[in-house]
């Protein structure tokens, strides 16, 4: 058998000559072609079970063959197949073998697989380790982000094989990276934040909040200056407001991370000081605005001594606490409930906390900075926390709540907080008549129309 099947030739021939049935041959064809035993079985009015059993016989059958044919077989594919992955024609050479149908058995016999990704087995291509290439891909995504010239490099040095369909694996739904507008690789779930170290990486300057709006995709400053304040490898450079690279050592940056903190060092520097006084050393070193200034005085740090001066609240100055703003429409409050409406806004749906009037944190005795109270939910939902800073209030936690009650951008969401148990529920606030929920699926034609 040895001379008569020589040159590579006998896998092909055997195939031919009937040494497989047909109903042996049918399945491996099928299997080949990506079928599952189930539909496998059905074509050929058989079960899952006996589909399995007929592929393995005739595996076994090739794998006997192979053996009285070509001596080492099997130790030739693993050595082949030590790579992440290697493709079923690399394979076929390695074996001396014409390649054909029934070659994947004889890998699977030898102990290779498929490697395994994000986008399923990688069909056509073989491995001892079938999570070697899945490894290999995490290590890109962890390379990332880079330029579209360096994907090569990235993918070499993140151990990819340089044959196989790279592009297609980035390119599939599930894939981890995906391509920006300016054609450079980011992580998917943290795309804008990715471009823009990008962007400053190119520009190798310090920029404005409003310069990475284009990069980034984002729709409002305030949406650049949250994304990136929760990455470390940005920082914001004071008083200029300019986001550079944390790697940027050259960079000189403010002593004053905060106008609180130049507050705050003044104070401790100079002893007690009246307001005017302190405002106008504090603006030497730290430009800010006098209503920012005013903020700054509701630190906890912060206090005022018997003669008016302000001081710190550890030498012995009383806190400062805010008088009662004006309340807004958009809340109201009976007794130990308030209510609180909610535009919903980009920053509602990615979870991102949302601005309040701080005559919200007044009623709940936020009267210094900073300061939070939590407000518990029927359900499984996270609490809602309400947040007392220096400048601003913020109310988070609500995402899921909207994602629930099918809002959209524009639609309003009904906060009610119980100050007495520290309960909160929420609910949908759109009068039915305007609410761009209902107007956005009365817009959609339904299946039945279809």
């Amino acid at each position: 058998m040895g001379d008569e099947w020589s040159m590579g030739e006998w896998l092909a021939r055997a195939w031919e000559t009937g040494a497989l049935d047909e109903r042996e041959r049918a399945v491996i064809v099928g299997r080949s072609e990506g079928q599952t035993l189930d539909e496998v079985g059905a074509a050929l009015g058989l079960s899952r079970e006996r589909a399995r059993q007929i592929q393995n016989r005739a595996r076994k059958r090739l794998a006997g063959m192979a053996d009285i044919v070509q001596d080492g077989w099997r130790e030739s594919a693993r050595t082949a197949g030590e790579r992440p992955a290697v493709s079923r024609d690399a394979v076929a050479t390695a074996l001396g073998v014409i390649d054909h149908v029934a070659l994947e058995e004889l890998l699977t016999a030898a102990g290779l697989a498929a490697p395994r990704t994000w986008a399923g087995p990688l069909r056509g291509w073989w491995s001892t380790d079938p999570c070697a290439l899945g490894g290999a891909l995490r290590r890109l995504v962890d390379a990332a982000p880079f330029r579209g010239d360096d994907l090569g490099r990235a993918a070499s040095e993140a151990g990819l094989p340089a044959d196989i369909p790279l592009i297609w694996l980035l390119s599939h739904s599930e894939s981890r990276l995906a391509l920006s507008t300016d054609g450079h690789w980011v992580r998917r779930k943290a795309r804008g934040r990715d471009a823009a170290y990008l962007w400053l990486l190119e520009t190798g300057r310090p920029c404005r909040p409003n310069e990475l709006l284009a990069p980034m995709a984002a729709t409002t400053v305030a949406a650049v200056r949250e994304a990136l304040r929760r990455d470390d490898r940005f920082r914001q450079i004071r008083p200029e407001g300019t986001w550079a690279l944390a790697e940027w050592t050259h960079l000189r940056a403010s002593t004053y991370a905060t106008a609180v903190d130049a507050v705050v060092a003044v104070v401790t520097e100079s002893g007690p000081l009246s307001r005017a006084r302190l405002f106008s050393k504090v603006t030497e070193l730290y430009p800010v605005t006098p209503w920012r200034l005013k903020q700054c005085l509701l630190s906890s740090q912060l206090g005022e001594t018997g003669t008016g001066l302000v001081d710190l609240v550890s030498r012995g100055a009383r806190p400062f606490e805010e008088e009662e703003p004006p309340r807004p429409n958009t809340i109201a409050a009976e007794g130990e409930i308030v209510g609180v409406r909610v535009l919903v806004n980009p920053d509602v749906l990615r979870g991102s906390g949302v601005t309040v009037h701080t005559w919200l944190t007044w009623r709940l005795g936020l009267r210094r900075a900073p300061m939070s109270r939590t407000f518990t939910t029927s359900g499984d939902y996270s609490p809602l926390v309400v947040r007392r800073g220096t400048s601003s209030a913020q109310l988070s936690s609500l995402r899921r709540h909207a994602l629930e009650l099918k809002v959209v951008d524009g639609c309003v969401l009904a906060v009610l907080l119980r100050l007495d148990d520290g309960t909160a529920r929420v609910g949908h606030g759109c009068v039915p008549d305007t609410c761009p929920a209902r107007q956005t699926q009365a817009a959609t034609p339904s299946t039945a129309n279809v």
